[in-house]
């Protein structure tokens, strides 16, 4: 019953046309602060899939590290006990260490990744090949893939070059890092580049495994990391605990965002903080509310003053203005939903808003609709309208009118 006084108020005409004009504007405010919200929080999932995607393709779902030192020890035994574990896609094993690259005049500073034969079912990084072939040679004749940004830092095309890369590696066993035989070095040849995503194409640098464990002097059973892909990549944390209890303590299992936690953590900071700044948008809406109620409160005496007459106690006028509210908040709230939900359809249909430039790896902005994210809103917006209708609604159920005019 309550309600239905609130949606007979909000549709009939009230009798000072300034309660009109603030009841539309609030509800327009609400409106607009509902669709930004799903429109820009839509377009932050979109770019957030993309760089997941992207970092996915290098990041692999689980890798296996040691808990103590740079490099562990894997038997065969536990090899193979790890590739039995039911759920496991395959694996590649890894050796990696920082490197010089130098090609005449031109250096660059690169993480080298030596990786074995296994990296391309495990991987996706041979889909951003650009440039030449993906092949990493062997231990004694090396190919290097480059990154794009390390491609152009030592002035090499893939397959063109008439000399070769030399390749400098930390010496594990000289005894001072400022002696002769601080660094090993090794000539290799550039096979390939790849574009993937800026913070890889201008770190790394891909090789041949037995190439790189035999720079860095390692044991038969050494290496960097083990990198797991699974069968169902959204269970990496149940695998991460099944793999922690096979290795044991000595080995840390880390899933594909533990791998790069600050990244993804930023990222949901960045959209906390949208959707706090957006909603400041509906937070201008409730002071318009507060308005439009506190004059229908005014305008309404007469009707509060009958209601009381009829038995009406205080809490039942409360509800009668909460709930005009709500149907403020619902009816701008609803209109600006839909409305951001037809501009991300149009948008994932057409791809109509381009991103300007022409250097990203897409030329539209990505959008992913989230149904989470329609509930945030949903909820804040009956947040919102709830403290926005309680002031003026606790002022008229607390108010003495009388009929007489």
């Amino acid at each position: 019953m309550t309600f239905l006084f609130a949606w007979r108020y909000f549709k009939a005409k009230k009798s000072t046309t300034a309660i009109n004009i603030i009841s539309w504007i609030s509800v327009l405010a609400i409106a607009v602060g509902s669709a930004a919200l799903i429109l820009v929080l839509s377009v932050f999932n979109g770019f957030e899939d993309l760089v997941k995607s992207l970092y996915s393709d290098f990041y692999t779902d689980v890798r296996i590290v040691s808990a103590n030192d740079k490099f562990l020890t894997l038997s065969p035994q536990q090899i193979e006990q790890v590739k039995k574990t039911k759920g496991i896609k395959g694996i590649t094993l890894v050796a990696e260490e920082k490197a010089v690259i130098v090609n005449g005049d031109f250096q660059s500073i690169v993480y080298l990744k030596g990786v074995d034969e296994n990296y391309t079912n495990v991987s996706g990084l041979a889909k951003h090949i650009t440039k030449g072939k993906f092949y990493l040679g062997t231990s004694q004749e090396p190919a290097l893939i480059l990154g794009a940004g390390i491609e152009n830092a030592v002035g090499v095309e893939p397959g063109m070059e008439l000399m070769p890369l030399t390749v400098y590696l930390p010496n594990r066993k000289a005894t001072s890092f400022t002696t002769l035989d601080a660094l090993n070095s090794y000539n290799a040849n550039v096979t390939g580049s790849f574009t993937l995503q800026q913070d890889f194409d201008n770190k790394y640098a891909i090789t041949n495994i037995d190439f790189v464990k035999y720079m860095l002097d390692l044991g038969e059973y050494e290496y960097s990391s083990v990198e797991v892909a699974l069968q169902k990549p959204l269970e990496m944390d149940e695998m991460k605990s099944t793999l922690q209890r096979v290795l044991g303590k000595d080995f840390l299992v880390q899933t594909r965002f533990q791998q790069n936690q600050s990244l993804y953590t930023a990222m949901q900071i960045e959209k906390w903080v949208i959707y706090g700044i957006l909603s400041l948008i509906l937070v201008v809406a409730a002071f318009n509310m507060i308005g439009a109620l506190t004059m229908l409160v005014l305008e309404k005496q007469k009707d509060i003053a009958v209601l009381q007459a009829m038995g009406a106690n205080q809490a039942y006028i409360q509800r009668i203005f909460i709930n005009e509210g709500f149907v403020l908040a619902a009816m701008g709230g609803l209109t600006g939903i839909v409305l951001a939900a037809v501009i991300c359809f149009i948008q994932l249909k057409f791809k109509l808003v381009k991103l300007a430039g022409g250097s990203f790896i897409i030329d539209y902005y990505p959008v992913k609709m989230v149904f989470g994210d329609f509930i945030l809103v949903i909820s804040t917006i009956l947040i919102i309208a709830l403290l926005a209708a309680w002031i003026p609604s606790r002022k008229a159920s607390r108010q003495e009118f009388s009929l007489k005019s």
